[in-house]
């Protein structure tokens, strides 16, 4: 079988169909089949690279067999629309491979758009294996108030890579709650209909990397690999795995993909007065540099002053700020929080 098919197809179970299948609006048999082409990853592997004649007829002959297949499911169990969202482009391109397409075109849209759950899926977790984010929390460069030149670098930057191009390692360094995630975040829905997939890497992720890399391999989009809030201790094991997968690893890491991280530590590491005395600290000094070293690119994001941080309670409420509202949030901000976007954020979320 070289599309395989879930239980809930082999079975005709109406109601597996309805409870786990994320469908687009329509039909649900045909999207349920068009998916089970899309999520066949290792045929995608082999049509994308070659097109083998004796695996074309097999693969007409599949075709055939899903469409029959769609025909019994709809008679046997006639279903209203049990979709929740509408269908993207590969999804529609590959129900109008399974209705009246060939191998060939199957091989196109394996080429154009990649396979499952790439094809419907923007946002991933990866922590041992891949896992789909339905409803990222949404982010805007435009809510980060007083980083210009910040948000301007970072985008040239996403720019360059959306266009094919390498961009090193990237670091975005700073004071905690200065905006660092939330501008990582929001190139994901700055750039995602230009074909920007964003996986954030969970620290026991770093140890399967190479699965992940091969996962992401070869697919027609561009991943972010995001590391939010690094800081390690010294003798972390993950941070000699980060360093030998930023570089000097025999494992190459995909031209698709750019390696994003923040962290409130320029040095990524938490170092310990008995670091920096003695006659190794300067093996030390140079061990905790190593890591921060291979960040090609690092952008700083100094922390608020009190100015900067009025502006951003102003942006946040959408309005300029009275005497009173400025004096709450300086209170605001004098309870333990600090001058910054995040407090100004938490301010209007509680003030509006």
């Amino acid at each position: 079988m070289l599309v395989p098919l879930d239980r809930a197809l082999l079975e005709g179970d109406p109601s597996a169909l309805a409870l786990r299948f994320d469908l687009p609006h329509g039909e649900p048999w045909g999207w349920a089949l068009a998916q089970a082409l899309l999520s066949a990853r290792e045929l995608a592997r082999v049509l994308v690279s070659g097109e083998p004649p004796g695996l074309l007829s097999l693969v007409e002959a599949e075709l055939a067999r899903l469409r029959e297949l769609r025909e019994e499911l709809r008679e046997r169990h006639p279903l209203a629309d049990l979709g929740v969202r509408p269908a993207t482009e590969g999804e529609w391109a590959a129900l109008r491979v399974l209705e009246e397409g060939d191998a060939r075109e199957l091989a196109e849209v394996y080429r154009r758009y990649g396979r499952a759950p790439f094809v419907c899926h923007a946002a991933f977790v990866w922590n041992r294996r891949l896992e789909v984010v339905r409803r990222p929390e949404p982010a805007a460069l435009e809510a980060l108030v007083g980083y210009e030149a910040q948000k301007k670098k970072l985008t040239r930057l996403a720019e360059r890579f959306l266009s094919g191009k390498p961009v090193p390692p990237t670091l975005l360094y700073g004071a905690r709650g200065s905006g660092k995630s939330t501008a990582a975040r929001a190139l994901l829905f700055a750039y995602a209909e230009r074909g920007l997939r964003f996986v954030e890497l969970f620290p026991e992720g770093l140890f399967h990397l190479p699965e992940l890399y091969e996962e992401l391999e070869g697919l027609p989009y561009r991943f972010v690999l995001f590391l939010d809030d690094l800081a390690f201790e010294a003798q972390d094991e993950r941070m000699a795995k980060l360093k030998s997968l930023l570089e000097g690893s025999l494992f190459a890491r995909p031209a698709n993909t750019w390696i994003l991280a923040t962290s409130n530590r320029r040095n990524l590491v938490r170092e310990a007065w008995a670091d920096r005395e003695g006659p190794a600290a300067w093996d030390t000094a140079e061990e905790l540099r190593s890591l921060a070293d291979r960040f090609g690119v690092v952008i700083t994001f100094p922390p608020f002053d009190q100015a900067r941080y009025l502006e951003a309670v102003a942006h946040h409420l959408g309005r300029p700020l009275d005497e009173k509202t400025r004096a709450e949030a300086l209170r605001f901000a004098g309870e333990g929080r600090g001058y910054s976007g995040r407090t100004a954020r938490q301010f209007a979320e509680l003030y509006r």
